[in-house]
């Protein structure tokens, strides 16, 4: 009896401590659902309150500096080298190099990019980079409101206190160990955190964030001649838009409808926004990011020696909208001066029409 006992607790011991790893994996509290279509399609919002929580701690706006006055002689007048940003009022262009040291390297300071004995000094490549950082900011502010609408975007949407955005991406060589008799890989099976650890390939952005691919799993056409997307292109558009809701932090249904993911009628108008985002960050890898690749030292470099460049994750981390759509930009309007810089792309006729 005492070894049936004993054998039966160490039996509901088993039960016990199996159901603990079984559920391991599960989330945690209960989730919340939010309903972002018609009853029966499926699409809601999953959200877990307990990563909320977190995500909305990271998210908050720092204090910012009081307000400087227009009047007075302005930057470029008082100081040498002053390339862009020239016509603030020097209280102005002081509280915004302030801003910009606590939102870039607060640790490090002004001296991050700046020569102490010549501030006017270009020979550190972080003052070059900086300055071009800063007509970005302006170009993305002005020309693309198509995606950042009224809300904008400061130095801190991407650094968030830190000298290198936390999320940022390089080139991956997709066959590290050379060529074999499998082809091209195109990196699959190799894990990597720009596709949550699956199997699809390592690098979807170089197609579509630098490249024009097509972002697309069907073809426009069952005809063999016109239906020019094979499986493995479309484990590439997968591979992004897995990186597009992690960054977010939404479900597909954020952007598409359940009923034909393909199609844009009756689609939420986020898939507007994300189809200029893919825009955006495209022209700005193009046009002020990989541009810059022989001013960054080797170390700041990739395995293939291309610069860090951006993606949804870089502006969002996490979030539906950077920051949970709290503006910083109307604190700091001479972030959203007009930039003449080449203009955004046409809007196909079928998103126009949205």
């Amino acid at each position: 009896m005492k070894t049936a006992n004993f054998l039966g607790k160490a039996c509901l011991r088993l039960m016990v401590l199996g159901s603990l790893l079984t559920l391991a994996a599960c989330e945690r509290p209960f989730m919340d659902t939010v309903q972002s279509g018609y009853r029966g399609t499926g699409m809601v919002q999953v959200y877990n309150p307990r990563l909320l929580d977190i995500k909305t701690a990271a998210n908050e706006v720092p204090v910012a500096l009081p307000e400087a006055g227009a009047e007075g002689p302005k930057a470029g007048q008082v100081y040498k080298n002053v390339k862009v940003l020239g016509d603030l009022s020097v209280g102005q262009f002081s509280r915004l190099m302030v801003s910009m040291t606590t939102w870039v390297a607060p640790t490090e300071g002004c001296t991050y990019c700046h020569n102490p004995a010549n501030f006017a000094d270009d020979s550190k490549y972080t003052k070059v980079v900086a300055r071009r950082m800063v007509e970005m900011t302006q170009h993305i502010n002005s020309d693309w409101k198509t995606h950042v609408a009224q809300t904008g975007v400061t130095c801190y949407t991407c650094h968030r206190g830190q000298p290198v955005p936390s999320n940022v991406w390089f080139k991956a060589d997709h066959q590290p160990q050379g060529s074999n008799f499998m082809g091209d890989k195109a990196g699959q099976n190799e894990p990597s955190a720009a596709v949550n650890l699956s199997s699809l390939p390592n690098d979807p952005f170089t197609p579509f964030l630098l490249g024009k691919e097509n972002i697309r799993v069907n073809g426009p056409s069952p005809l063999p001649s016109d239906n020019r997307q094979s499986i493995k292109q479309a484990e590439w558009t997968y591979g992004l838009m897995t990186h597009m809701s992690t960054s977010l932090g939404v479900n597909c249904t954020y952007c598409h409808n359940s009923r034909s993911f393909q199609t844009w009628e009756g689609g939420p108008p986020q898939r507007v926004t994300a189809w200029h985002g893919i825009r955006m960050a495209r022209e700005l890898n193009l046009s002020y990011l990989e541009p810059l690749t022989d001013t960054f030292p080797t170390h700041r470099k990739g395995e293939l020696g291309d610069v860090a460049k951006l993606n949804c994750a870089t502006c969002h981390q996490g979030a539906y909208k950077p920051l949970n759509g709290q503006s910083m930009l109307k604190g700091f309007p001479e972030l959203a001066a007009p930039a003449k810089q080449a203009p955004t792309a046409a809007v196909p006729a079928q998103v126009a029409k949205k």
